[in-house]
């Protein structure tokens, strides 16, 4: 288990990741995090849950309209 401890930035509070939680959540400096919260706490992932929502329904739309999609690349 990773812990981690909320610093004072200026006048906020902020989180500093280890490097090991860095590496296994694949970013680096300047990358944006998403935070949902899910009924077991709470969830962190650079990938945006929306836009894979959005692409899961546009895989659709070209899974069952692929014929008038191909009619109309033509």
């Amino acid at each position: 288990m990773i812990t981690i401890k909320i610093r004072n930035v200026g006048n906020s509070l902020g989180l500093v990741l280890p490097k090991e939680l860095i590496a296994r959540l694949r970013v680096s400096r300047g990358d944006t995090l998403f935070v949902q919260e899910t009924v077991d706490g709470i969830r962190l992932t650079p990938y945006d849950p929306e836009f894979q929502q959005q692409m899961d329904v546009a895989k659709m739309v070209m899974r069952e309209d692929r014929d008038a999609l191909r009619a109309l690349s033509k």
